[in-house]
């Protein structure tokens, strides 16, 4: 069954508000068995609202929008679908004396304007909404079904979960939908592409689909099944998946969004380990990855972000010999990082960065962009020199999250899974 999402609202249209009502609803209801067909932004404005509605209603039989409900003049969608269906807006009393309630509880007073919001169509469905003071609304449009929701996220999630898709499933029949996805770090799109292409040209033609998802350091392969019955659906997803961990081994961190840092998280818990970081070019965002973890305290020791010679001399004990011969930015600088923060805090395992993030300070033989990390642990010491490219937060995002990698493969190495 396929759906449309519709968000009101200028400040989406300007870049003033991120739209991450769409991302959660269409997550919500894909995970509910609706596939979302298109989203579309469109202006605090009747006509826009009625033409954009009007095309939805010509591809879709479920159309969800929010935005526009607020107690001021520029919220129009209320009044807007109350025209588009014909309705009368009528005073609900129970939404008033809830509206009543909400200002009492918060001790504030209740103005006309805040009244209006128990005002609404006498022909929908009225959603209540315990999270705030817009109403949802359902309306019933021959065989579709119109949803209107309020803007502010958490009463939008609230009103979703609790009304809009238990309704949903009641009143259409939900379609099969099965996702699987395999977190990958280290090779680019394109390598990627070529490795697993005799294994996508053996996918089914009918029902299975696999997408590329890119970013800074990482690709996403989702596998998606649709249609037909769900068990079968996620056996030949399961029996696909397998495949893959076979084809890319070393290349597969977690699954389904799980974060370099959570599987880091998990195997230094398992095996009672600890761990220390000293950064230089990073700046401290390996430890803020690191400490986003709850419970990351039984196993992080603590950080040197150490960006300045005087600080890498002061408080890592860089010897400064080696610093005036080879260079902040080199294998031996940031190897003695490494074994320096093992020392100092008493580690099992210490990760270090050095490295010219850039945008400026390169030179023909150290350009913007090459980065030193290195891994220490009771094994010794080892290093890595990579090139990345010249923008300052991508080499600064890619950099940690190879640090963080190579700490995985480490920890996997001695440890397993």
């Amino acid at each position: 069954m396929k759906a449309e999402i519709i968000t009101v609202g200028d400040e989406i249209l300007i870049g003033q508000t991120v739209d991450t009502n769409s991302a959660w609803i269409g997550k919500a209801m894909n995970a509910a068995g609706f596939f979302i067909n298109r989203i579309s932004s469109i202006s605090d404005d009747p006509g826009e609202i009625k033409s954009c509605l009007t095309e939805a209603l010509g591809r879709v039989k479920i159309i969800i929008i929010t935005g526009g409900l607020g107690p001021t003049k520029d919220d129009l969608t209320k009044h807007t679908l109350a025209d588009y269906f014909g309705s009368t807006l009528v005073m609900n009393q129970a939404v008033l004396e809830r509206v009543e309630e909400f200002f009492k509880k918060f001790d504030r007073p209740m103005l006309e304007v805040n009244r209006n919001q128990a005002l609404l169509p006498d022909n929908c469905r009225v959603l209540d909404n315990l999270k705030g003071t817009a109403s949802g609304m359902w309306f019933e449009y021959g065989d579709a079904v119109v949803v209107s929701l309020p803007g502010v996220p958490y009463e939008m999630e609230h009103l979703m979960e609790t009304q809009v898709l238990p309704g949903l499933k009641a009143h259409f029949k939900a379609d099969t939908i099965v996702h699987r996805t395999i977190m990958t770090h280290g090779i680019g799109e394109s390598f990627l592409a070529e490795m697993v292409a005799d294994w996508e040209d053996s996918l089914p033609a009918e029902g299975l689909k696999l997408a590329y998802l890119p970013s800074p350091g990482m690709v996403k392969l989702r596998l998606s099944a649709y249609g037909g019955e769900e068990q079968q659906r996620i056996a030949q997803v399961a029996a696909k998946v397998n495949e893959l961990y076979t084809l890319i081994p070393d290349y597969i961190y977690g699954e389904e969004d799980e974060q370099l840092e959570s599987v880091i998280g998990r195997l230094l818990t398992k095996n009672g380990k600890t761990l220390a970081t000293a950064e230089s070019c990073t700046g401290g965002n390996i430890d803020r990855l690191i400490t986003s973890v709850a419970g990351s305290s039984v196993y992080f020791k603590g950080s040197v972000v150490a960006y300045s010679n005087f600080a890498k001399q002061q408080f890592l004990g860089i010897d400064p010999a080696l610093l005036e011969k080879h260079g902040a930015e080199s294998t031996e600088v940031v190897e003695q990082m490494a074994l320096n923060a093992l020392q100092l805090f008493q580690a099992d395992y210490a990760v270090a960065t050095s490295g010219l993030a850039g945008p400026g300070g390169g030179t023909s033989d150290l350009p913007v962009g090459t980065i030193f990390y290195a891994i220490a642990s009771s094994k010794g010491v080892e290093s890595f020199k990579q090139k990345f490219g010249s923008d300052r937060i991508r080499n600064i995002e890619r950099s940690t999250l190879a640090v963080l990698n190579l700490l995985r493969k480490e920890l996997v190495k001695d440890f397993g899974n």
